[in-house]
């Protein structure tokens, strides 16, 4: 899930070739429910523009705000069964760690 335009993921999922759909979160709204929503301060916002990044524009929306990344193992039904989130962008789920949920899970 991203809140970056449907557009945006078509194309990150092209040129990764990645074999599975993103999800679209207008305005980080599923996020923002989770409490895991952040505005980026105004020092962050001009580096972004100095690596050419107009978050802006690929989000549909002016909110200057991210998702911290998480990982969530829903089951069947609907009990969510593993979690993780780390307000370090930089330190995300191994995917070694997703698969042992999910076969945990029995996925």
């Amino acid at each position: 899930m991203s809140p970056a335009l449907p557009q945006e993921n078509a194309k990150l999922i092209a040129d990764k070739g990645l074999g599975f759909e993103i999800l679209h979160d207008a305005g980080n709204a599923y996020a923002d429910a989770c409490g895991l929503r952040h505005a980026l301060p105004d020092d962050l916002r001009a580096v972004y523009g100095r690596f050419g990044i107009d978050l802006p524009a690929a989000n549909g929306d002016d909110s200057w705000t991210l998702p911290m990344p998480a990982r969530y193992v829903v089951g069947a039904d609907g009990r969510v069964l593993a979690a993780d989130v780390n307000a370090d962008y930089t330190r995300r789920p191994e995917p070694e760690d997703s698969l042992a949920a999910l076969s945990a899970a029995g996925r």
